[in-house]
């Protein structure tokens, strides 16, 4: 015990009986009883899911942009002047996809190396 009956840092409870032991025994003194090694892992850095969804999402963006930009949504009209829109179906909703594009190959290179 450390002081104000706090346990060191260097000892663990049993899981059986509850009394502190030293952190590096397998066996617990008082009780007998092996006592488990646990050990606790935790991914490091991203799994990739993130970027591939994001990045598939921003492909369904780009699509749905090009779609109605270039009218074929006849019904649904987008509100812009003629002269955006040949901007918006040239330059924005490819760079849009193509940016989606690479996210998602990004997230599936990350899902492989993890």
């Amino acid at each position: 015990m450390g002081t104000f009956g706090k346990p060191s840092a260097d000892k663990r409870r049993c899981v059986f009986c509850g009394k502190h032991m030293a952190a590096h025994l397998t066996q617990c003194p008082f009780c007998r009883e092996a006592v488990p090694q646990v050990q606790l892992s935790r991914r490091t850095g991203p799994d990739g899911r993130w970027h591939l969804r994001r990045g598939l999402l921003y492909m369904l963006l780009g699509g749905v942009i090009y779609y109605f930009a270039a009218g074929y949504g006849a019904p649904f009209q987008i509100p812009l002047p003629a002269s955006v829109l040949p901007l918006v179906t040239q330059y924005l909703a490819p760079v849009i996809l193509l940016g989606g594009l690479g996210l998602t190959l990004y997230g599936f290179l990350l899902r492989i190396r993890s």
